[in-house]
């Protein structure tokens, strides 16, 4: 169980701002973190782990972490994290940059053999590419069989095939060493298919949290479904107008009232839905 209650003052662009967090994990749970970019995503991971200071408490198994009066070191916290920038030694190979956390050969095999590396443990980092140096990473982080597992976007360079594969990947782990894994994400489908529980932030505090499904099907009324997008264009064709909104990875045409029309700027972040088959923006 970790138990965390902190405050911490943030300074952004949108000026001063509290990050003010009270939640409860239970072991071994996967904790999915989202929320608009500056809500506190990272510096709640990075308190966590010991990188930054914050008012409160941290306690993980009756283990205190943080309070008034102590605050432990981040090598003392159990921990592995994973960056998004792999963070790996360069003039190291790979079976030795795993080894520098812990000289436990058989794990640090086994971990390459879990993730398919086996074969490349003897090459460097820079010979690899960017799906290889990430499991890499994770391996490495897994190597002190760590009680609690952050990860900050770990897979948001890598393309969607790499994506899937590493989500299986970081599940079978997960699940096979029994770790309490908490993991930054904007990605809905990634959120959907690896968290137990769903924490989304806004401005430092919790604006909502349950399972994926209760967070991420959110609907009003009778939508069957919901995109956020960008819109990047608005064209005429004859009488009407049609939207170009980039969801995800793909571009869909949306055809706008002139009234919609009028409320709309080139830039704007829209949301697509449907009701009955008759597609909404707002």
């Amino acid at each position: 169980m970790i138990n965390i209650d902190i405050e911490k003052e943030l300074h952004g662009a949108g000026g001063e701002m509290l990050l003010d967090i009270n939640l409860h994990i239970k072991q071994n749970e996967f904790i999915a973190i989202s929320g608009k970019s500056g809500s506190g995503k990272t510096t709640l991971l990075r308190v966590l782990a010991g990188l930054e200071k914050a008012d409160g408490k941290i306690v993980v198994d009756d283990e205190v972490w943080l309070d008034r009066n102590i605050s432990l070191a981040p090598q003392k916290r159990k921990i592995g994290f994973v960056f998004q920038d792999y963070a790996l030694f360069s003039n190291m190979t790979i079976i030795d940059n795993l080894l520098f956390v812990k000289r436990d050969m058989e794990l640090a095999n086994y971990l390459l053999y879990v993730t398919e590396l086996s074969e490349l443990k003897n090459r460097f980092p820079d010979s690899l590419s960017g799906g290889q140096r990430q499991r890499v990473s994770l391996c490495r982080a897994l190597m002190d069989r760590p009680k609690l597992l952050l990860m900050d976007e770990p897979l948001s360079a890598l393309d969607p095939a790499m994506r899937l594969k590493l989500q299986n990947e970081i599940l079978t782990l997960h699940r096979e060493f029994n770790i309490t894994t908490i993991m930054v994400s904007h990605d809905p489908s990634e959120i959907y298919r690896l968290a137990n529980r769903v924490v989304v932030l806004n401005l430092g505090k919790i604006a909502n949290i349950g399972t994926p499904k209760e967070v991420l099907l959110e609907t009003s009324g009778s939508q069957k479904f919901s995109f956020e997008g960008e819109l990047l264009d608005i064209v005429r064709v004859d009488v009407i107008y049609i939207a170009i909104v980039a969801i995800g990875q793909q571009i869909v045409e949306v055809v706008l009232s002139r009234q919609e029309r009028k409320h709309l700027r080139i830039g704007d972040t829209i949301r697509v839905s449907t009701k009955a088959f008759s597609p909404n923006i707002s």
